[in-house]
This record gives structure tokens, sequence and C-alpha cells, in this order.
């Protein structure tokens, strides 16, 4: 690898069923974390045929916080805190589950006609150990709260945590990095050493980090301790994620990341049991998956 660069890791396409497929770059199996992040999934850009939508079924987490960010399209967010938001581009909603928490996501109705357009991530954040039993909580955050700045043919969105001496207004729970940024063909953008675990996700073009080429779905994982340029080939779209080291290793059954296999198995069980939350007015089961 390049001095700057210590991994590539380069997303695998999952079914999620209904014509709906994402890249999924983490958890890989030769990484399972950048900072808090232990999972991101992006799909798009695209639009579904005609009368299709997303519809992700009620389904629990623990353990995490939950972050969706959009650039095109739109999703309907409801969840057993019975908060039901929309989410439009540019803006955050960000779900922590803690002890537990059950949503949906699902297009709204008025799209489906016409064929929804979707572009998009989703992100989950482990939380820390002294915060995987807290309360869960839902915030929402307009596009106009998120920082933004230019810089050089470099335009940029701190989505959650701090960068470039911003801070976005989500409630993170530890050092995190998550800005979305667009560079111009031939711009460049330096990547401060400030936070300990990063890297660049390529969304759309391609990038250079000194003699590494960075394309579309892979993730490009930062020597810690220096400073870094990266460089767009084209007009390029890409986040950088990362943040302090996760304190400890995650373990990951389908939608529960917990410190504790334990904890885990014992998720497991509640859901299978219903004791889980509703979502109110959703009525759909999933069963466990068989892993």
């Amino acid at each position: 690898m390049d001095g700057d660069v210590e991994q590539v890791i380069t997303s695998q396409r999952r079914d999620l069923g209904g014509g709906v497929f994402v890249w999924r770059s983490l958890p890989n199996y030769d990484r399972k974390m950048v900072g808090p992040f232990a999972f991101i999934d992006h799909h798009g850009p695209g639009r579904l045929p005609p009368g299709l939508g997303v519809d992700v079924r009620p389904h629990p987490h623990i353990g995490i916080a939950t972050l969706t960010y959009l650039f095109e399209g739109e999703i309907m967010h409801r969840d057993s805190l019975g908060v039901v938001q929309r989410i439009v581009p540019g803006e955050v909603n960000w779900m922590v589950a803690g002890r537990g928490i059950v949503h949906s996501e699902r297009t709204p109705d008025e799209l489906r006609p016409a064929g929804a357009p979707g572009f998009g991530v989703q992100t989950w954040l482990a939380l820390p150990q002294a915060h995987e039993e807290t309360e869960p909580a839902f915030s929402h955050h307009s596009a106009r709260d998120i920082p933004r700045l230019s810089r050089d043919g470099a335009e940029v969105s701190v989505i959650a945590g701090t960068a470039f001496g911003e801070r976005s207004p989500v409630p993170v729970f530890s050092e995190t990095l998550y800005v979305a940024v667009d560079l111009e063909p031939g711009a460049s953008l330096v990547i401060p050493s400030e936070h300990e675990e990063r890297a660049v996700y390529v969304l759309l073009g391609s990038i250079t980090i000194g003699a590494q080429r960075g394309e579309v779905g892979q993730l490009v994982v930062l020597t810690p301790g220096r400073d870094v340029r990266l460089e767009a080939t084209s007009a390029t779209k890409c986040l950088l994620v990362g943040g302090a080291k996760a304190d400890g290793p995650r373990h990951l059954y389908w939608n529960f990341v917990s410190s504790n296999r334990e904890r885990i198995e014992r998720a497991k069980l509640d859901w299978l049991e219903r004791r889980f939350p509703e979502v109110p007015g959703e009525t759909e089961f999933i069963p466990l998956p068989k892993q």
C-alpha cells in the first residue's frame, strides 16, 4: 500500500429483496470497524421500477446508533418510540438503539407510481460500552443545521462529529468523523490527522491518495497520525468516516451489535418471543435469519 493508505476494502453487493440492492463495505472479512463505524451500506444512484419502493419491515437493533443520509429520494422512518419522520436529501436521522428499538424504513406512497429515485448511505455507529444499554432515542436534524464549507473546488458537509473546525449538532457518543465531500475534477482536499482512525468511501467518480487509486464502492483506510491529501480524478462524491478507535471488539449478528456475545443471544430470544416494543401501526414480523 501507499504510505498514506493502510488498506483498501471493496464493497460487496447485497440483495435486500424487492429490487433493492446495496453495496456493503463494513463489516468486512478483513476489517470490522473504522472508528465507531461498524456498518456502511450505500445504495444508488438509481430509480426503482414504477410501482415499487423500499420496504424495510420492522426490525430490531441494540448497541448502536444508526444514521441515514440521502443524496436523492426520500424515506419514511417509523419506530417503536412512536416517531414518524420523513427524511429528505441533506437531512440526518439519528436513532439511538441502546438497549433496544424497532423501526421500519419505507418509500413514501406518493413516490411509488413514477418509480422512486434513491441514492444514500446508512451507517451504524457502535456505542461505547458504557452506553450500550442507554435508553433508545431519536433526533432529526434539518439540512440547514448541518455545517457546510467550501474549499478550492471541494464542498464539505459535516454530517456528524467534528471536521475542518466545524461540529455537527448530531449528539454522537464518541469522537466521530463523518463528512460528505463533493470534489470538482482535479480538486484536492487535505484530511487532517486529528482523528485516530479515518477512511474515505467513494460514492461517485474516483480519487487518488498518493499512488493509490480509489474507485466507486471502495473504502480506502488511511494511515493514522498523518495529514493525507486526496485528489479527484473526475467529478467525485465521497465520504470521510472514522473517529476514536472502538473500546474493544464488537460482535454482530443480523441487526444486533454488542461487546458481549451473551447480550446478543438475549436479544435474539427477546425478538423471537416478541419482547421488543412494536412500531405503532406496523404488523409485519421478520423472523431471525439463519446464520
